[in-house]
């Protein structure tokens, strides 16, 4: 059911990730109502690709050769070894063999994949030359994995994606990144930290880059392989790309939210989570101080509603170290501990959650629309046994 998210993290993976552009939910809505293109080349008149319909669009805003799209990103690492390096060895970084969320790991979706594991380096420090003296008879590809989720700090070194690809073509060995965000905006210029396009990775040369469509991109949950030419020509063959393979409604989903960032601006304003992370600070606080002005009007004097600084955070396995600047409302009720307040709004008819810190509950602006904010209203009010307003 949904659920209103007043928490602050922006891509929180128990509350679905991202929420779908306007677009999106109009297309899922076409395409489901009756019979669609999926499989079927309308111009030609014969079976078509269903891949064709997000392909040309992936590889327009990034660069790559080719594109396909499996069902998570997780999915795509897996496709991608078991394709490439079956029976070989795959050689990682130790600093980069991470887990997702669920437990699941990266070297036990290797084994699953068929792949075997070659770790070099240590877990602060791994340098090119660690990658060319593992490279042997048995090596079948060189991963790169984006730590888009930890970052380590401090007496640090990393192979860049340049010096890999540049291994890999010295001994013919493909070279993966999986990026797992996958952001397709410069966010560093809307005063974020510096997060790898998909655009810049593709064009170190790599051979084959995965990320996730419903973290940074703001998209449904999707898997999205891009690269070269020839190696997703051999990723596409691979019985498991039909096991793994979108369904109608994801692809229709997908193919509206690229097509949002053929305008980056219309972009940032009509996909929630970019929205969310760019908003400017002086715009969250207006529609903070909107709220609080509307709850201290319509509310009874026993809640007390106050305006806070706070920071807000991208969640999702996505920009780990970034705080970014919010305001909150934080609500007392004297009638209720803050932990009942949490829970009978958890428990309302569309559950609203919160934060809860020094005995208030907390909703943060970057998180919430303005519909919402009526729903919290009624909610609270609902509430109070006094739920007259004061």
């Amino acid at each position: 059911k949904r659920v209103i998210n007043a928490t602050g993290v922006i891509l929180h993976t128990n509350l679905g990730r991202a929420p779908l552009c306007r677009e999106a939910l109009e297309r899922i809505n076409e395409v489901a109502r009756g019979y669609s293109n999926l499989e079927y080349d309308v111009e030609k008149g014969e079976r078509g690709l269903r891949y064709d319909h997000v392909s040309r669009l992936l590889c327009a805003l990034t660069g790559a050769e080719d594109a396909l799209v499996v069902n998570n990103n997780a999915a795509a690492v897996l496709l991608v070894l078991n394709s490439l390096s079956q029976g070989k060895e795959a050689i990682v970084s130790r600093g980069e063999l991470i887990e997702i969320g669920g437990e699941f790991r990266i070297p036990d979706v290797m084994e699953k994949s068929g792949a075997h594991l070659k770790e070099v380096g240590t877990t602060n420090r791994t340098r090119v030359t660690d990658y060319e003296r593992a490279i042997g008879p048995e090596t079948g590809l060189i991963l790169k994995v984006h730590t888009s989720n930890f970052r380590i700090m401090g007496f640090t070194e990393e192979a860049d994606l340049f010096s890999l690809v540049a291994l890999g073509k010295k001994h013919g060995l493909p070279v993966m990144d999986d990026l797992g965000s996958g952001c397709l905006i410069e966010l560093d210029r809307h005063g974020l930290e510096r997060e790898p396009t998909v655009r810049d990775t593709l064009a170190t040369g790599v051979d084959v880059v995965t990320f996730s469509g419903d973290k940074l991109l703001g998209g449904p949950q999707a898997g999205i392989v891009l690269g070269k030419r020839k190696a997703l020509a051999q990723i596409r063959k691979n019985p498991l790309n039909r096991a793994l393979r979108i369904d109608k409604l994801t692809l229709a989903a997908l193919e509206a939210t690229l097509v949002k960032y053929l305008r980056p601006e219309e972009a940032l304003v009509d996909i929630r989570v970019l929205r969310a992370l760019t908003e400017p600070l002086e715009a969250v606080k207006r529609r903070a101080n909107r709220l609080a002005t509307l709850l201290r009007r319509t509310l009874p004097q026993t809640l007390t509603v106050s305006l806070i600084k706070g920071v807000s955070m991208a969640g999702g396995g996505s920009l780990p170290t970034q705080e970014i600047p919010t305001f909150l409302i934080g609500i007392r009720a004297t009638s209720l501990s803050a932990a009942a307040l949490e829970e009978g709004l958890r428990k309302w008819k569309t559950p609203i959650i919160v934060r809860v810190a020094d005995d208030r509950v907390l909703l943060d602006l970057r998180t919430l629309d303005a519909e919402e904010t009526i729903e919290i209203r009624d909610a609270l009010r609902a509430m109070m046994p006094d739920g007259a307003a004061g």
